[in-house]
């Protein structure tokens, strides 16, 4: 049985109902927001052969880079290889076996060649993106997603989440006025896109601008803070970065003790696998923001409109990222 997705994707063995508890799941996943892995369980309680839940529920597995869930995504995969999919559900099959080998370059490739016949495939892409995060390639961060952009249009479902990538490329390539204005266009549309936000958030931390990052922070911390957030956070620990910028020492390790340290987000007390995806994104942000820290301590240059103080050491840093991810 064929039918097609909120983008027009025709997508294989789905009826009414798993394919209902389908997009949900990839709306909570482009949103960070709620749990698609019971959602996708659910589409697979309806329709066991449905190729594009088995996909994305190892896709999204293999995006936790625990070993752990590597093994998972592989066995998730096993299982949908002789279902029935056309060239697109096959083509991302493809890509997510190499992710879930391990091979975060070369999926990202393949994904580029997938996103580039199937521009419209959300999932795909933001996959693809997330990879290219991983991978430190800040360029096809905005690139993968400008060459898909011309094919989404406002009215089309899930064009927010597109521009809140796109914001997010754009802040990575050090376009900072073109992406603040894409973040904040994508939030009119969407305010729970925290991704979007999360853009906003990256460009006033690169620019030096610390009081309008709490402002900022603050202003919306009702659409980014939810029980329901998986990836509030890493926001929180965007806002104490603020504070730490400012030499509020004080209010940035309070930040850490309370709303990081000791944060109630969905499954964190189980590490569960979409707390493993979020705390890879933040392993990885943590990291390079200790680096740039070190860099400006040793008086190397870095790309700011002004200088940020170090109010802390980056060895303390340091031990507050490992005990985030660790605990």
């Amino acid at each position: 049985m064929m039918t097609s997705d909120m983008q027009g994707n025709e997508v294989t063995n789905a009826n009414c109902e798993s394919l209902d508890a389908y997009e949900q799941a990839i709306a909570a996943f482009n949103l960070y927001h709620g749990d698609p892995i019971a959602l996708l369980d659910r589409a697979l309680a309806v329709s066991p052969d449905f190729p594009m839940a088995h996909i994305a529920k190892a896709l999204m597995l293999a995006l936790s880079s625990e070993p752990a869930a590597f093994e998972l995504a592989t066995s998730q995969l096993s299982t949908a290889h002789n279902l029935k999919m056309n060239s697109r559900e096959r083509s991302l099959f493809d890509a997510a076996r190499v992710l879930s080998s391990g091979h975060w370059v070369k999926a990202a490739q393949m994904l580029n060649l997938h996103n580039m016949y199937f521009p419209r495939d959300l999932l795909a892409l933001q996959t693809g993106h997330l990879l290219d995060f991983y991978c430190a390639d800040s360029r096809n961060m905005r690139e993968r997603i400008a060459r898909a952009m011309p094919l989404w249009s406002e009215q089309m479902p899930g064009y927010s989440v597109v521009l809140g990538m796109y914001a997010f490329g754009l802040e990575e390539d050090g376009h900072y006025a073109q992406a603040e204005d894409t973040g904040r266009n994508a939030l009119t549309l969407e305010p729970l896109d925290c991704w979007a936000h999360h853009a906003v958030a990256h460009v006033m931390e690169m620019q030096g601008r610390p009081e309008d990052g709490i402002g900022w922070m603050l202003a919306r911390e009702p659409y980014w803070s939810g029980e329901l957030n998986f990836f509030k956070v890493h926001n929180w620990w965007h806002r104490a970065v603020f504070h730490l910028d400012l030499g509020q020492t004080d209010q940035a390790l309070a930040l850490y003790d309370s709303a990081v340290r000791d944060s109630k987000s969905p499954g964190r007390s189980k590490w569960s696998t979409l707390q493993r995806f979020c705390g890879g994104c933040i392993f990885v942000t943590l990291m390079w923001v200790i680096a740039g820290k070190s860099w400006r301590k040793s008086g190397v240059i870095m790309p700011m409109e002004k200088p940020i103080p170090l109010t802390i050491g980056t060895r303390r840093w340091h031990f507050l990222a490992l005990d985030l991810i660790l605990n």
